[in-house]
């Protein structure tokens, strides 16, 4: 694959420009997760009225979401751009985003998957799948429904090397092998088929995961994604732990579902890591970087070089 452009790091005292790009945001859940950046060291930026903005089912409308992205990614006095939370609407974003020719760390998961599939299909930016300010930092670090924070830290700010992270899931299928770390939400990927950044994985450690799918919809979805070629050169899947998928009586698992259509890819699969959508603390995940899938005896992702530039 191509070089990837990796963002400069995050250092202590760094101002962090908050955007909600998808749905709308509780006011007390914005709070909460700002506080917890404070606590962190960092500084954040809030317009307020675009931040708690409310149109249909949107932050705002498409245009002023666009256009502070944008805005936030060039602006000088920020080292990068934190979301407040998913829900719908980042795709209303993608058509004509002109990213700057720097990269800035963006950090989000859920529906911002589709955002940093253009970011890496288009312009080959490393991205971070990972806590939202709204969603997780609200909740602390360690907590259920919160975030990593060695996770998170490392991911942000190494420059020198890689380093090793515990998914803190099942191994489904031990092997090892290398890849570059792409995905997101199932939903989002799969929504990317067909357009012009559709995602490419071949050569990829495949990151899936997402909520509230049956276990039939998300068979759908792995199988359009088999049909259409995606799990075809990939090396590697790391799995959520898919809550809010509960079978009927006496049906399929998700992860029933992932053993059937997954594992005679023949390539290692982890299920049941704490990404994304999670009720657990959620791991930060780099995007875009070269990483080694370990599932002999362990669930052990290593990352192979730093995601971010000194």
């Amino acid at each position: 694959m191509p070089q990837p452009l990796k963002p400069p790091a995050l250092h202590p005292g760094d101002a962090i420009r908050i955007l909600s790009l998808a749905s709308p945001v509780q006011a007390d859940l914005l709070q909460k997760g700002c506080d917890e950046l404070t606590n962190l060291g960092y500084k954040t930026r809030v317009d307020r009225a675009s931040v708690l903005a409310k149109e249909s089912f949107f932050a705002g409308s498409a245009t002023d979401r666009a256009a502070a992205l944008e805005e936030a990614l060039r602006e000088p006095d920020s080292r990068a751009v934190f979301c407040t939370r998913g829900g719908y609407g980042s795709n209303y974003l993608v058509e004509s985003f002109r990213a700057p020719a720097s990269p800035k760390i963006l950090l989000g998961s859920s529906d911002i998957t589709s955002l940093q599939i253009l970011l890496w299909q288009r312009f080959r930016w490393v991205t971070f799948y990972g806590p939202m300010v709204a969603s997780n930092f609200c909740h602390g670090p360690g907590a259920a429904h919160g975030y990593d924070r060695a996770s998170f830290l490392r991911a942000l700010t190494e420059t020198k090397a890689g380093y090793s992270l515990d998914l803190q899931g099942e191994s489904l299928s031990p092997d090892d092998l290398e890849g570059v770390l792409l995905g997101g939400c199932l939903t989002l990927v799969e929504a990317s088929l067909g357009t012009p950044w559709e995602l490419d994985t071949e050569g990829a450690i495949l990151v899936l995961e997402d909520r509230g799918m049956k276990p039939y919809q998300v068979d759908r979805a792995l199988m359009h994604l088999e049909q259409a070629g995606k799990f075809r050169g990939v090396t590697g899947i790391i799995l959520g732990d898919f809550p809010e998928c509960d079978p009927p009586a006496d049906g399929e698992t998700v992860r029933d579902v992932a053993i059937r259509l997954l594992k005679p890819l023949g390539v290692p699969i982890v299920w049941g890591a704490p990404i994304g959508h999670t009720q657990r603390a959620a791991l930060t995940i780099p995007l875009g970087v070269r990483a080694r899938l370990l599932t002999d005896g362990s669930a052990r992702l290593d990352i192979l070089e730093p995601a971010c530039a000194s």
